[in-house]
């Protein structure tokens, strides 16, 4: 059985949480408490690349925000 996170075939979603972080996800399987989807379908290359574009900065927005205060 392929793992359904690394399925070169599969079908999937983007995933954000609160903090920024983004997550590749399979399509069918139910989005976890606390994330969002940020694309709804695609194919793995499709959401990996959309990851690459919009999640440029690793940090964790809490620490950004603190980084951004005590400036």
């Amino acid at each position: 059985m392929t793992n359904p996170f690394e399925d070169e075939n599969g079908t999937y979603r983007v995933l954000v949480n609160d903090e920024g972080q983004h997550s590749l996800w399979p399509a069918f399987v139910k989005t976890p408490e606390g994330w969002r989807v940020a694309l709804e379908k695609g194919s793995r290359q499709i959401c990996l690349d959309f990851i690459e574009t919009h999640w440029t900065d690793m940090r964790p927005t809490s620490l950004v925000n603190a980084m951004r205060r005590s400036s």
